[in-house]
């Protein structure tokens, strides 16, 4: 076996993507920053039960594992990040106010999405807690699109959703857990049998509801097919008001918005309102986020909470081709004046490369366009060709 061979679904990021990657999430932190968003590093390595709790199975499944030598206890690599930082804000900062937060990082997961996703996706995220009105969707939606907006990949589509719905439907139905986690996964994977098979022992009124909720997709109209052929039960009723508070909110930005009331990803522990970004060019969701009450509740301090996450790598992608920028060649010299010169060059965001002796064949590969010569006494930056 070759040792330089990483494992499947892990891959390197080399030189121009990892720039272009870096770039992309200084801009955006830089964003968040100037909205008020403090930057938080929470460790890779957590305890599981502090990692896992209130998320799910789903991300119990994603989650590597391994023994703690120093205390004998469970541990894990995060999955995700937003348990950590309900942690963070729970105990660590222990705010009575709204407090705003931010990341970026890494994840692991055990399996990839899908075959064509890293199991090391590159988490970029903002979430606020303590404010459990609309307000707060609103604010982090927008902040997303305009972090989505400055990176200038444009034909997004935002798909927004409220697991209230479905919660709603399962109390209405008398669906047990078990019951209603066959009837959460049969959704997720649109699986019609299977939800149809599931929902025959049900009355009509709770079996034609929950089979249509597959159909509940598209643009603001369906607000109101929902208004009109779902019970009339009052969390239903509010869940759909968000909605189109939402819709009202944000139909001014650059943004396709259509609503998807099936979307139940991070069920376990979202709340209220979902939403997911969509790229022309990505059937994959490029950004996802909501609500998620509940998510502090282990840790003593359910506050009120939402954010998003956006995935940096699958964004970087649909950028255009990551190319170095041209650098400048600058000879091994110990003059005073072309290290004046150096100094300012670099200060102005240029990349100069000292030359080092014994490697004048293997010039072309350090990218340099431009060097630096001395003509008449002075230091000046010349087109390399001009330099021979």
């Amino acid at each position: 076996m070759r040792n330089w061979l990483l494992p499947e679904y892990l891959e390197d990021i080399l030189p121009p993507e990892a720039l272009r990657i870096e770039r992309q999430r200084a801009a955006i932190l830089e964003l968040f920053r100037v909205h008020g968003y403090q930057l938080v590093m929470p460790p890779m390595l957590e305890y599981v039960e502090s990692l896992l709790t209130g998320t799910g199975r789903d991300m119990d499944l994603a989650t590597f594992k391994l023994v703690d030598q120093l205390s004998g206890r469970h541990m894990g690599l995060r999955a995700d990040i937003t348990p950590q930082v309900a942690r963070i804000d729970a105990h660590l900062l222990n705010r009575q106010g709204v407090t705003r937060l931010c990341y970026a990082g890494s994840v692991l997961h055990t399996l990839p999405a899908d075959l064509t996703h890293t199991r090391e996706p590159l988490l970029v995220g903002a979430e606020i807690y303590g404010h459990a009105g609309l307000e707060s969707d609103i604010e982090v939606q927008r902040l997303m699109l305009a972090a989505l907006g400055q990176t200038g990949i444009g034909r997004i589509q935002l798909d927004l959703g409220h697991v209230g719905i479905f919660a709603a439907l399962a109390r209405h139905a008398g669906l047990d857990g078990t019951g209603e986690e066959e009837f959460f996964r049969a959704l997720q994977g649109k699986d019609i049998p299977a939800l149809q098979e599931l929902a025959a022992p049900l009355d009509a009124r709770a079996r034609e509801a929950l089979l249509l909720l597959p159909e509940l997709y598209g643009d603001v109209t369906v607000l109101e097919t929902a208004t009109r052929r779902l019970p009339a039960l009052p969390e239903i009723a509010r869940a759909i008001a968000h909605l189109k508070r939402l819709y009202e909110a944000l139909r001014e930005q650059e943004v396709e918005v259509s609503f998807d009331l099936a979307e139940l990803r991070g069920y376990q522990y979202h709340s209220g309102v979902v939403f997911a970004v969509y790229h022309a060019n990505s059937y994959d969701a490029i950004a996802r986020g909501g609500r998620y009450d509940e998510v502090g509740h282990a840790f003593g301090r359910a506050r009120p909470a939402t954010g998003f996450s956006l995935y940096l790598r699958q964004l970087v992608q649909l950028l255009p081709t990551a190319t170095l920028p041209p650098a400048i060649l600058a000879p091994l010299s110990e003059d005073a004046g072309l290290h004046a010169l150096i100094s300012r060059l670099r200060a102005q965001g240029e990349v100069v490369i000292q030359d080092l002796p014994g490697h004048d064949q293997h010039r072309a590969e350090l990218n340099c366009d431009r060097t630096l010569a001395n003509k008449d006494g002075m230091w000046q930056v010349v087109d390399i060709s001009q330099s021979t």
